[in-house]
């Protein structure tokens, strides 16, 4: 589908920072990690309702460079809700025919953690229904800087003359090579920032900043928010005569 072809349309790819987990169970008086697998809980139906909204794509943030900075804790705690959540749906999704990727810098996570991670992708990897790449120990940066460095050992190495690099070179290296780029950034949470999410690929994506906390973004809000995309004016640069 061409860009002006997809004006009139919902969107392909709608990519989430899935924020507030934190803060929706401290305002229960429950601990952050209550938060985090209500959060979870969450991810299946916002999945299951991406046919309905026309969605083939759908990306989350559930893991980024910069989070190894919370409390021990917590980041045990989720570790170990990333692989219960892996083990748990792995058969629903081959059931509902959801193809699962992953992306982010895998070798600093648990082994366990990257076996079910390759488990996950290869039982699914025949899947053609709604794609769902989850970006997990990921950062925006991170990933350029991971791509440049593979695209200059290409150069190094005589794969790649440094003429021949563009803009459309680096996409190529890139964790999210065999994806389209996101029409529509959803954040959650009242939070108005991109928190270092897809910065290559979102260069012309739309962007939606909702107050709503990631455990109580449904379904409808979901498909609201897809409807209202259909209806912006996506210009790429040019103007209309």
């Amino acid at each position: 589908m061409s860009r002006d072809e997809s004006q009139s349309h919902g969107p392909r790819h709608v990519a989430i920072i899935m924020d507030g987990n934190g803060r929706w169970a401290t305002m229960r008086g429950r601990p952050r990690l209550f938060g985090h697998h209500a959060g979870a809980r969450r991810v299946r139906e916002i999945v299951e309702a991406c046919p309905a909204a026309g969605v083939d794509y759908l990306t989350i943030f559930a893991f980024s460079t910069e989070n190894w900075r919370r409390t021990q804790v917590e980041v045990a705690g989720l570790m170990s809700l990333f692989r219960r959540y892996i083990m748990k749906e792995m058969q629903a999704f081959v059931k509902e025919n959801v193809r699962v990727r992953f992306i982010g810098d895998r070798p600093r996570l648990d082994a366990k953690l990257r076996g079910l991670m390759d488990e996950a992708e290869a039982i699914t990897g025949h899947c053609t229904g709604t794609n769902l790449t989850i970006a997990l120990n990921y950062g925006g940066r991170d990933e350029v800087a991971r791509a440049v460095k593979r695209l200059a050992q290409d150069v190094a190495a005589g794969k790649l003359r440094s003429d021949d690099v563009t803009e459309e070179t680096l996409p190529r290296y890139l964790d999210t090579r065999v994806l389209p780029d996101p029409d529509l950034v959803i954040r959650t949470s009242g939070e108005a920032r991109i928190s270092n999410f897809l910065l290559w690929q979102s260069a012309y994506a739309e962007y939606e900043f909702v107050d709503t906390l990631w455990p109580d973004f449904t379904p409808e809000e979901f498909a609201r928010l897809c409807g209202a995309y259909g209806r912006r004016d996506r210009r790429y640069g040019a103007v209309k005569a």
